[in-house]
């Protein structure tokens, strides 16, 4: 029996999940539309206690100043009722036929300037709801073909977007952060930043680096053939891991959005492991929301999208108590030590030690038998199989 999630989890959903409406490019919509404040009031029945939302999900584009302000006020209403908090606010830049060729990195100045004034618009509602983070994924900047694009110039104009967002948050002296959201494809044929390792080296060229960061995607790292937890890992190594997207992915194709664990579970363990226990040898932890990216399949009615929304918590409920079973089994300790895990810690250059002692050590290299240490084994391959046994629940 798995236990009822509970707002220590920090389990939270974008409105753009349950709310959907099962609408694809082959076919119509299987559902209807679902009014964001019933979506507040069912997930904190099911236990989450944080909600995200694009603007348009809660305002529909286009509306006049009235009735954003009527719209917002029923969802705050909604808010303050079941105690959900927002913790993060995003901006629909790729829905709109303005955005076909993106929005900071559009060949059309008159969009991005639409697109920079759209965002800051939002930054000041998600820090009026008290968000503290501002994702910003570019679904629509890049290009399908080489020569459409000016490809300095689309990094230049994406970074004074970024930019410019950065310092307004700044100069307003807001509690937020900015996240970008890497994906490699879908639905441009290939996306600027497409990964981890590339946002982080953007975001290094920025004036404004230190309040933005990161927010990986399972699927959109697994789209690529690349291993979440280790992106994830990278982000954490930078500082940079400012928010997560959790959902199930199925090797590489089309961008699947299924149930958290209904993808890779194995690597859905990884990544749990990681983000409750930590590094093995200690370092930075992730202590933000666990918040699901997922899209409740087109084949379900309302009982069904209820059900996967809490089919997300559940398998992480059950993914977190194996990872803590595991990271506490003794003979998983001692295949740690045996696989020399945390020997990784030991800097490879002694304290004090300076590069003419080093080259002067003939125990680091001349009397050194390769053939001999390179016979040693690791038993990686023992602790993997503890690992998948503590997954499926063996010991």
């Amino acid at each position: 029996m798995v236990r009822k999630p509970v707002p220590e989890d920090k389990f939270s959903f974008g409105l753009w999940t349950v709310g959907w409406d099962a609408k694809d490019q082959f076919g119509a919509a299987t559902r209807p539309w679902l009014d964001p404040v019933a979506s507040v009031h069912e997930l904190a029945k099911l236990g989450a206690a944080h909600v995200t939302f694009h603007d348009d999900d809660v305002v529909p584009f286009g509306s006049s100043e009235a009735e954003r302000e009527r719209i917002l006020d029923a969802f705050r209403g909604a808010l303050a009722e079941t105690g959900i908090t927002v913790e993060m606010v995003t901006t629909n830049t790729f829905s709109h036929p303005i955005f076909k060729d993106g929005a900071f990195t559009s060949n059309d100045r008159r969009v991005r300037r639409y697109a920079l004034r759209k965002i800051l618009r939002n930054v000041d509602l998600a820090a009026s709801l008290d968000a503290s983070t501002f994702v910003m994924w570019g679904g629509r900047e890049g290009a399908e073909y080489d020569s459409a694009k000016d490809l300095y110039a689309a990094h230049q104009r994406y970074a004074e977007g970024i930019d410019t967002v950065a310092a307004y948050i700044k100069e307003k002296g807001y509690g937020l952060r900015i996240a970008l959201e890497p994906k490699p494809n879908e639905p441009r044929g290939d996306i600027i930043l497409p990964t981890v390792g590339h946002a982080l080296g953007f975001i290094a060229q920025l004036e404004h680096g230190d309040i933005v960061g990161l927010n990986p995607e399972t699927g959109h790292e697994q789209m690529a053939g690349l291993n979440y937890t280790s992106g994830l890992a990278q982000a954490l190594w930078s500082n940079k891991l400012f928010h997560i997207d959790l959902n199930g992915q199925k090797s590489i194709k089309y961008d699947q959005d299924l149930v958290f664990g209904h993808g890779d579970l194995f690597s859905a363990f990884g990544t749990v492991d990681l983000l409750e226990n930590g590094f093995p040898s200690g370092g930075t932890r992730y202590d933000g929301p666990r918040h699901f990216d997922y899209k409740p399949s087109r084949t379900e009615d309302f009982t069904g999208v209820w059900d996967s929304a809490a089919a997300n918590m559940s398998t992480y409920i059950l993914l977190a108590e194996r990872a803590k079973a595991f990271r506490a089994d003794p003979e998983v300790q001692a295949a740690v030590e045996e696989a020399g895990v945390l020997s990784l810690a030991t800097p490879t250059l002694a304290e004090g030690e300076t590069l003419a002692d080093f080259l002067a050590d003939r125990s680091a290299y001349e009397d050194v038998d390769p053939d001999a240490v390179g016979a040693h084994g690791f038993g990686f391959v023992r602790l993997n199989q503890l690992a998948l046994e503590h997954a499926l629940g063996a010991r």
